[in-house]
């Protein structure tokens, strides 16, 4: 049997970019479904969301009932999709930078083996379009710092366009996930590898955002920073 595949992307203020996202992505995978999870955006991305999932049966939508952060909106994603059955999850944004045409890579990859896939920038083949040279330095060199301060081979680990089996999920134990904001991604991968699953990097060019505003913030980044320290003395201590 083909695996069940739920595309989950977290939004907020995402109007004028998810029907694009949602349209694109069943475009190149007819068979998923896409689930929005939107934080009670005040530009009306959840009537939008609801509209499109009156339009289309593979389309639903989670509510919230304000903005809770990317960690909880994927951990709640996460839980609905072990409870209804699904064999691959994967996260994307909404905001068009990740580009759907990469899916069945990813999928080649999970049936080649993977748990765990990374749209991964930092490989041969993959890159970014549209950032200025600050972003670039934040972006190489928060996966420099974690890669090292961590000790893993992984060249991505601030990637948000990532796909778990459903094994990989139940392994890397959601509920106790603490992360909330871009270290959410850094948490989740190293946990995968710490339990021995095979991660798997596959080549992607991110696109800077077309529209809408990122949600980058300095408390955002240093909870990465902090985060990657409580990790590494987690697994020294023997708690993952």
């Amino acid at each position: 049997m083909a695996p069940r595949i739920l595309v989950v992307t977290p939004t907020y203020n995402e109007r004028d970019n998810l029907p694009r996202f949602v349209r694109s992505v069943l475009e190149v995978v007819p068979e998923a479904h896409v689930l929005v999870v939107d934080d009670a955006s005040p530009d009306g991305t959840g009537a939008v969301a609801d509209t499109l999932a009156a339009e289309d049966p593979r389309t639903t939508v989670m509510h919230r009932p304000g903005k809770l952060g990317l960690g909880t909106a994927y951990v709640d994603a996460f839980r609905r999709a072990l409870e209804l059955g699904y064999d691959v999850v994967v996260e994307m944004d909404a905001d068009l930078s990740h580009d759907p045409k990469y899916l069945p890579a990813f999928l080649r990859a999970i049936e080649e083996g993977a748990d765990v896939v990374l749209g991964s920038r930092n490989v041969p083949g993959g890159g970014v379009l549209g950032w200025g040279p600050g972003r670039h330095v934040l972006s190489k060199g928060g996966s420099l710092y974690a890669r090292t301060l961590l000790g893993v081979p992984i060249r991505d680990l601030t990637t948000g366009f990532k796909a778990f089996t459903r094994r990989a999920l139940r392994a890397i134990d959601i509920e106790t996930l603490r992360s909330n904001g871009y270290s959410f991604q850094i948490e989740t991968t190293y946990r995968a590898l710490r339990k021995g699953l095979c991660v798997t990097e596959v080549p992607i060019v991110f696109v800077d955002r077309r529209a809408g505003h990122s949600k980058m913030s300095r408390s955002i980044f240093a909870e990465a920073v902090v985060e990657v320290w409580r990790l590494r003395f987690d697994a020294l201590a023997g708690r993952l």
